[in-house]
């Protein structure tokens, strides 16, 4: 039998995890499903939150596909946006799986499908689609964005992830950590936040479709 790889000590408050997404970007997707690995091996007081590459990147000179990828990639977020803003903060979670799974599993970029089909197996209202079309949410997009952007102090692309507190532009994964390498790398994340010293870590990370 593996050991159990939870080292958090049953006294201890769960930490505190915020993972700031865009339902768009496959980093974040990445990122996304190692801390729900993460949450099932160890008590973690996980929530999702909403940022948007199309609004870091709006005012940027980018290339022609990646803003055709930023313009495209408003509707999925603005959907999140009007979800949350109607039903609560909790309902991200399932909803960003439902889009997720389409976009990033089944490699669906039709957008407008995706939403109506996300919505209606959440049982959210369908009318909550017409939201990828208008700007009715964009500030509550923008302002849980810039939360995510002063947590880190800097502009920061997706994910952002707060540990107690202490907020980082990634883990960047290529795949999806499994067993004890998904709590070893949670518990080394854990160590970082605890250092006031640590700033930034990098390497080279290898192709992801963001098309």
């Amino acid at each position: 039998m593996e050991d159990n790889p939870v080292a958090q000590q049953p006294s201890q408050q769960p930490t505190r995890v915020d993972c700031f997404f865009d339902p768009a970007c496959p980093y974040a997707w990445t990122t996304s499903r190692w801390l729900l690995e993460v949450e099932r091996l160890q008590p973690i007081d996980l929530r999702f939150r909403i940022m948007s590459l199309s609004v870091l990147n709006e005012y940027r000179e980018v290339e022609p596909w990646y803003r055709e990828f930023n313009d495209r990639a408003w509707g999925p977020a603005r959907v999140c946006a009007a979800a949350e803003a109607l039903h609560g903060n909790a309902v991200l979670r399932d909803l960003y799986t439902a889009l997720g799974t389409r976009i990033h599993g089944e490699r669906n970029k039709d957008y407008d499908a995706v939403v109506t089909q996300a919505l209606d197996e959440v049982g959210l209202p369908a009318s909550l689609a017409k939201a990828a079309c208008g700007d009715e949410f964009d500030a509550a997009l923008r302002a849980s964005h810039l939360a995510g952007q002063e947590a880190v102090g800097e502009e920061a692309g997706t994910p952002v992830v707060t540990v107690d507190g202490a907020a980082f532009f990634g883990p960047v994964l290529t795949a999806i950590p499994r067993g004890r390498e998904t709590v070893r790398l949670f518990q080394a994340l854990r160590t970082l936040a605890g250092m006031d010293a640590f700033a930034e870590l990098k390497r080279g990370r290898g192709a992801l479709d963001l098309g």
